[in-house]
C-alpha cells in the first residue's frame, strides 16, 4: 500500500532474537526513498529439531505478528526467516496463504523466494552456507533434494543460538563461501537471516564467479516484486537484483 506521497510500505516478520536483517534490509533500501520497511517480531531463540524449538514456528504467533503489520497498511508481508528449510517448504506455503487470508495482504517468504530464484536462473546444483547444527543442515539438504536441487557442497557453524548467529563476522561467512566454491555449484546460498552475508555478496560474486543468494536479500527482492517495485533499483548488493530486476 502507498500513502498520499506514493511511499510503498513493506512488512517483514522477524525472529525476536534477530539483529541482522533489520539494519541490512534498511541499508539495501536506502537508495529507494519511496520505499519504507516495517518489522514485527515473534519469539525465536533456538534453532534445533527439539520440540520446543520447533514450536516456535507455529502459525498462531506468526499470524498475530502479521496482523500487527497489517495495522501499518503495508503493501506486502514477508516471513524473513528460513525455517521452511528444515520444516518443509509447504510450511511457508501454508503460512503465506494464512497471512493473506487473515489480513488481505499478499505474503511471501525468504525461502520460497530463494526457490523461485533457483528455478528462474536454472540452478540445479548449489552450495549451502549456514550457522546451523548438523541435523538442521541435513534436513535442509534433504528437502532441497526432494525438490530437485542437489547440494554439492555445504558448510555450517554447529550453532543453535539464534542470537549468536549475528556475532559471526563477515570474514567467517566469506570463508565458508570460498570453501564450497571449488565444487562449482550453479549458485551458493547463505541460508540464514541472522548472518552478515548480504554485505559480502557483491565482492564474493566478483571473486568467485558464482551467483550468491543471501536469504535477507531474497526477502527484499521478492517483497519489492510483490508490491510493484522494480528490484533492479537496488544497487550494489549482488547479481540477484541486476539479473532478476
Amino acid at each position: 500500500m502507498s500513502d498520499a506521497a506514493g511511499v510503498r510500505r513493506l512488512g517483514m516478520l522477524t525472529p525476536s532474537s534477530n539483529t541482522v536483517l533489520e539494519p541490512v534490509t534498511g541499508a539495501m533500501l536506502a537508495g529507494l526513498p519511496d520505499v519504507t520497511v516495517h518489522f514485527a517480531r515473534f519469539r525465536v531463540t533456538e534453532i534445533s529439531l527439539g520440540q520446543g524449538a520447533l514450536r516456535q514456528f507455529e502459525t498462531g504467533p506468526m499470524l498475530a505478528a502479521a496482523e500487527l503489520l497489517a495495522d501499518a497498511r503495508v503493501a506486502g508481508i514477508c516471513w524473513n526467516g528460513t525455517s521452511a528449510g528444515w520444516l518443509g517448504f509447504e510450511s511457508d506455503e501454508r503460512l503465506c496463504a494464512a497471512i493473506s487470508e487473515r489480513t488481505g495482504i499478499p505474503a511471501c517468504s525468504s525461502v520460497l523466494a530463494l526457490n523461485e530464484i533457483f528455478q528462474r536462473t536454472g540452478v540445479r546444483r548449489f552450495g549451502l552456507v549456514t550457522p546451523y547444527l548438523p541435523e538442521i543442515q541435513q534436513a535442509i539438504v534433504a528437502n532441497y533434494a526432494a525438490a530437485g536441487f542437489e547440494c554439492v557442497a555445504e558448510r555450517h557453524l554447529l550453532d543453535r543460538d539464534n542470537f549468536a548467529f549475528s556475532e559471526y563476522g563477515e570474514g567467517v561467512i566469506a570463508a565458508l563461501c570460498r570453501e564450497v566454491a571449488p565444487a562449482r555449484p550453479d549458485a551458493i546460498t547463505i541460508f540464514c537471516t541472522n548472518l552478515r552475508g548480504a554485505p559480502v555478496v557483491a565482492s564474493l560474486e566478483e571473486e568467485l564467479g558464482i551467483p550468491i543468494y543471501d536469504t535477507v536479500a531474497t526477502a527484499v527482492w521478492k517483497s519489492l516484486a510483490l508490491t510493484g517495485v522494480a528490484p533492479k533499483r537496488v544497487q550494489g548488493w549482488g547479481r540477484l537484483f541486476a539479473d532478476l530486476g
